[in-house]
């Protein structure tokens, strides 16, 4: 893996870098963003959140494992 910072003085940049021998000849991808891209800004809102819109009475229900593998 290479990593490089680059701080752009301008909106072009010219960026070169050497590769270990063992990429030579491989597919490379190479992307840019910001550091802090992609994560929010937004601290936490404190919602709590519940599960318990459904619930299912399952007392006297007994799982049968053949009839459910059963094709």
């Amino acid at each position: 893996m290479i990593r490089t910072i680059v701080i752009p003085q301008r909106t072009t940049v010219n960026v070169s870098f050497s590769v270990p021998e063992s990429y030579v000849g491989k597919e490379l991808e190479v992307i840019a963003f910001t550091e802090k891209e992609g994560f929010g800004e937004e601290e936490f809102s404190g919602k709590k959140v519940s599960f318990s819109a459904m619930s299912i009475d399952t007392r006297g229900f007994k799982f049968n494992r053949d009839e459910a593998n059963e094709r």
